[in-house]
């Protein structure tokens, strides 16, 4: 661009006012040198966006929030080298319906990659019906679709004295929309750390700080994959196979 920029000019009559254009121009176009290697503007464009839709399990609730999993979650990505930015939407408290009613805003404004949807908990404790959680959960991943975000979704479960009906069908939502949705599902997201000494608060709910690497490390294996495009993203089966 800047060579057919220059051809309008003599050759010993180089303003350096135009040198200075074309320098600018280069720089924010971006560049290949040399070697092949992409330059900082394309590098730029390579740059992916992970959107956590969590309620205060993944907002660190009573933890100082470097302590949290997501947290851990970026630390893992910068140490290894993968591009990809999070963006933390968590928000104690959170329920299914809440979720699904701030997607649409967060899609347009962060125009995510992917999506890990951890919600449902508050719903439990608060005894809604887990047909409204299903339907709920199954909004927020065609919304995410349509955004042209992949999903990953969390499950959670409640402790027995809901009584076993209702924990049976609360813990059955998840299975099922990753079924109905073709969504990658880790089917309990506390499984490593609910019956573990010390791991959890003195609340009995949020995880303690010594929990929260137990919980990246339950997501990680899944999750890589889906970053790195190394499986099929649009399958149920591929955190639990």
């Amino acid at each position: 661009m800047a060579a057919v920029f220059f051809r309008a000019f003599a050759a010993d009559f180089v303003p350096r006012g135009l040198l200075f254009v074309a320098l600018v121009t280069s720089l924010y176009a971006g560049f290949v040198r040399a070697d092949g290697s992409v330059g900082a503007a394309d590098a730029a464009d390579e740059k992916q966006t992970l959107v956590i839709l969590g309620d205060s399990i993944s907002a660190a609730y009573g933890l100082d929030e470097r302590e949290g999993w997501v947290q851990l979650l970026r630390k893992r990505l910068a140490d290894r080298s993968l591009a990809v930015d999070v963006v933390n939407a968590s928000i104690s408290g959170e329920t299914s319906a809440g979720g699904l009613t701030r997607l649409p805003r967060l899609l347009a404004e962060h125009s995510p990659d992917y999506l890990v949807v951890e919600l449902g908990g508050n719903d439990g404790l608060r005894g809604y019906p887990p047909r409204m959680l299903q339907s709920n959960l199954q909004q927020m991943v065609k919304l995410a679709r349509e955004g042209g975000a992949e999903v990953l979704l969390l499950g959670m479960q409640m402790p027995p004295n809901y009584g076993k009906a209702y924990t049976k069908a609360f813990a059955a939502v998840y299975p099922k929309v990753a079924a109905a949705e073709q969504v990658p599902l880790i089917p309990f997201f506390l499984e490593p750390v609910a019956l573990e000494e010390g791991a959890m608060q003195t609340d009995g709910i949020h995880p303690t700080a010594k929990a929260q690497p137990a919980l990246l490390e339950h997501v990680w294996p899944c999750l890589e994959a889906i970053l790195k495009g190394n499986e099929d993203v649009r399958s149920d089966s591929l955190c639990t196979s």
